[in-house]
């Protein structure tokens, strides 16, 4: 298993975004639209870790991993026969894959296709 994508929303992107490049010595873009305007570093190992401000008024501050899949319907399925949610189903972001999102058990989970 590995995160392909780990989504950090929060009101505090500069203050997080500084916190993280401190403790890791890391860089973070500028802000990516396609990503909804997330500042992105590399993982070690692969995937990438984006921090970006709520979306909507109504969106809360989350830690939201996103797992990469071969197949995300595949993945999609085996979530909704797990009693998963979906927040948004497979959606592709041009450039980057197709992404999902899910809930389960009270955790928001991700799935990443590239």
């Amino acid at each position: 298993m590995q995160v392909q994508y780990l989504e950090i929303v929060t009101p505090k992107v500069e203050e997080t975004c500084a916190a993280l490049a401190e403790a890791h010595g890391v860089a973070f873009s500028e802000p990516e639209a396609a990503l909804g305007g997330a500042r992105v570093a590399s993982l070690k190992g692969g995937g990438r870790i984006g921090i970006r401000a709520p979306m909507r008024e109504d969106e809360a501050p989350v830690v939201r991993p996103y797992l990469l899949v071969d197949d995300i319907e595949a993945a999609s399925a085996a979530a909704t026969a797990a009693g998963a949610e979906f927040a948004m189903t497979a959606t592709e972001i041009p450039g980057h894959g197709k992404f999902a999102i899910y809930f389960l058990g009270g955790i928001q989970h991700g799935l990443w296709e590239y």
